[in-house]
This record gives structure tokens, sequence and C-alpha cells, in this order.
């Protein structure tokens, strides 16, 4: 497929369709697989111009890194795009243990064979900015230090402790990392500068995005470095931001597209495993607004009696449906009814939260016949969609009143679940109106 202009490997399943999303919605035809493809669905897509895996990274150890990264490595750069973009969520949150961006990036950067790795996690478009280095993400109309972030900085996974972008990298890696700030990336001699910062020892490169200017000024030096031999990067979907601009700058893409509102659905089934307060205000706002809201115990369903648990949320799920309305199944309602301690003492009982809410979302779709379903949270994101047997995802629906979260169509051989209209929702993400919107099916 050699032309592709970009292939990606998403470390969670939210943030993929993020990047699917940006491209997409700018002209750039884009396929995500749920794994490497067999060769029949690959065919599917071929006149795409960007391909992407969705992954479960962020939630993994290095050591599952190791072995299930390098494989998927050597599919992407065996499709020769002309850039390969390991995508990590634009909050950074990650640790040595959980989610290494560090270890992902020598995995990546020993593969390529490339001195340095380019990293842009800046993307105004979701709210998030880098400046000298630091971190910024806004919530609820304020612009936080990630530190200070009022969520982020107490994530019950991967807590954003540190700002400062290349001390954080530092406890994950041992390359050396340097900074293209906003002084060096605005300056007339940028190419010079940033020649300098990568033409000694191997190793990191941030550049910093903090707006329009620099976004395209960071994304002239990612297409520049790409054609130089670095063309395996790392960093948020502000990475595919930077990028379409150089691209139409060149003539590479062409026009926005339209995208035709699907329409409303009359039933609607969510699952979330998120424990976020933003996923907290939109089950509220949901359920006074007619959605029922089904409280299930996170740890009865990864617990002695899983199946028992697992078929009582089936039922009640499909009691509401079958009464014609919406349903939202969630293992919490804002960080106050967080269980992660608890669940965190079963080995490997997030990973089984995460397939059991799918089980019961792929249950609720076959028997009722659904047309279109919301999995909330992204690490639950990553483990639930697989349960839906669905092998694909394009873009059917952005949303650019909440960037980050499209409607999707599933692809796949499972009838159930082919054609399966499907929005996967990183907690932070969204207006509070949210599964409202989704339901009916409209862009604004």
């Amino acid at each position: 497929m050699s032309n592709l202009l970009l292939s990606y490997y998403g470390d969670d399943f939210t943030g993929s369709t993020d990047v699917m999303e940006a491209l997409a919605s700018n002209g750039v035809s884009t396929a995500l697989f749920l794994g490497i493809p067999s060769e029949a669905m690959l065919e599917r897509f071929e006149d795409c111009r960007a391909i992407g895996i969705a992954g479960t990274s962020r939630s993994e150890t290095p050591q599952w890194m190791d072995e299930h990264l390098t494989p998927a490595f050597q599919w992407l750069k065996n499709l020769d795009a002309a850039i390969c973009h390991y995508k990590v969520c634009s909050t950074f949150d990650s640790s040595p243990k959980v989610g290494n961006i560090g270890k992902a990036i020598e995995i990546g950067k020993a593969f390529f064979r490339q001195s340095i790795v380019p990293v842009v996690v800046g993307a105004p478009q979701l709210r998030r900015y880098t400046a000298f280095g630091h971190l910024f993400a806004a919530y609820q109309g304020q612009v936080f230090r990630i530190d200070r972030h009022p969520v982020m900085s107490r994530h019950p996974v991967t807590p954003m402790d540190e700002a400062d972008l290349a001390v954080h990298l530092s406890k994950q890696t041992s390359l050396p990392i340097s900074l293209a700030d906003l002084v060096a990336i605005r300056a007339i001699d940028a190419d010079e500068r940033i020649d300098a910062l990568t033409g000694g020892d191997e190793g990191i490169l941030l550049l910093d995005v903090d707006g329009g200017e620099t976004q395209a000024a960071a994304g002239n030096q990612l297409w520049r470095l790409a054609n130089k031999g670095n063309a395996f990067v790392a960093g948020s979907s502000g990475v595919e931001y930077a990028l379409l601009s150089a691209w139409r700058d060149e003539g590479l893409i062409g026009e926005k597209p339209d995208f035709a509102p699907p329409g409303k659905v009359d039933r609607l089934a969510v699952v979330s495993g998120s424990v976020s307060p933003t996923t907290e205000r939109q089950i509220r706002r949901a359920t006074a607004e007619g959605f029922d809201g089904i409280d299930l115990d996170p740890l009865a369903l990864v617990g002695e009696n899983a199946g028992d648990a697992l078929e009582t949320a089936v039922g009640a799920g499909i009691a509401s449906l079958k009464a014609g309305r919406s349903v939202i199944l969630h293992t919490a309602l804002g960080p106050s009814a967080d269980r992660g301690r608890d669940i965190d003492r079963i080995p490997g009982a997030r990973h089984r939260l995460g397939q059991a809410l799918g089980t019961i979302l792929r249950r609720l779709i076959e028997q009722e016949n659904l047309g279109r379903a919301v999995i909330a949270g992204g690490d639950t994101s990553s483990h639930a969609l697989k349960e839906l047997r669905v092998e694909a995802l394009t873009t059917l629906l952005p949303l650019p009143q909440t960037p980050g979260s499209p409607l999707c169509t599933a692809h796949g051989s499972y009838s159930p679940t082919n054609g399966l209209q499907i929005a996967l929702k990183g907690g932070q993400v969204g207006t509070d109106d949210y599964f409202a919107e989704i339901r009916s099916g409209r862009s604004s």
C-alpha cells in the first residue's frame, strides 16, 4: 500500500478512533483495525490513505510491549507509509510499569532504525497544549497544568504527577530527550535549530504546540524529519492535526468531506467502565432525560459468580430495551464510586471487567437487534470492543463539538455487529449531552 500517508498504532481504542476522526474529517480516508487484519479484510480498504491498529498498550506492562508491539510495528512498517505513528493519550498519562511510553518509543526506534523520534503531544483541537515542554489540559472551561488537573492528577491507574514531559519520560527510558520549544519552533531559522538538536546523540525530540501557528510549524518539522529518515513518530492526535497542514500545503490531500448524519435511533445501549466525573455528569444527564441507568457491581462481574452477575446485567438491559428505552449499564458513577483498589487486588481483573462489559453489550445487540451502541472509558473500550467480534472501524460521523469520539461504522464477518454504529468515548471526553447526541445521530 505505497500510497499511504500514515500508519499508526493506538495505545487504546478511544485514542485510535480519535486519530481516525482527525484524518477522515480532513479528507484522509482511514481504516482502523482491531488487530493485524487478514489479507481479505485489508483489501476491503485498499483505497484508504491511512491505516491504523487499535491496541491496548496504554494498560499493559513493558514485558507485554516487548511481545506484542514488535509484530505490530513489523506489520505497520511493511505497509510502507510515509509516517508511522505510535499514538498515545493527549494527557500523556503513563508510568514505568503501566503504559510505558518510553518503552514503546524504544521498541519503535530500534525497529525503524532511526536516530531520533519526534514527539508531539499538544493538540489545541482537544484543548491540550505544550509550552516549554510542559503539558496543559482543559477541564470544565479552565486550563490546568497536567499535574494540577482535577482528574488526570488523580487518575486511578496512571496519575500525572509531573507536567514536564522530559522529566516524565526520563522515568520510562534512558534515551536522551531534547526539546524544540516555542522559541525554537517559531524562529526564522527553525530548521537549523532543530537540525542542531537532532544532529548529536540519538534520542527523543519533543516539539511544543500551543496553538495554530506552532501546530503548523510542528507539522512541517515532522514531515521534513520523516523525509530525512525519521518516519517513526510518537504523540497524541496532535501529530495528525499538525501533519494535515503540511500535507495540504503540498497538495497531498483535498477538501474536507461532508458526512451525512445517520439520524436518530429509538434505542441506544451504553456500557461504561469509566470513573471520570465527566462520564458521571453525562450519565446523570442522560438518565434525567429518559435513559435507564443500571448500576453494575464491578467486583461481582470478575468474582466467583461472574457468570450469574453477567446474566443479571443482560436481563436488566433487555428489560429496559424491550420497554422502548435507551439504557446505560455502568460500573461507577464518578470518582466517589471507584472500586479500583479492590479490583486491583484480583490479578487480571481490569481486563476481565472490560471483557465482561463487552460481552453484556454484544448480548444486548444480538438479542434486541440494536443498530447503535456506545462504550465509555478508554481502557474499557480497549477490552470491551473485542468482545463485539468487530474487525475494523471507519468514521461514520465526526462530532466537532466532541472531538476524539466519533460515531463509527463497524466491519467484520460477524453479522450482528457488521455495520453496527458505535462510539468509543474516553472518560474525559464529551459534553454533558454526549449520550443523547449519539442517540440523535446529529453532528451539532
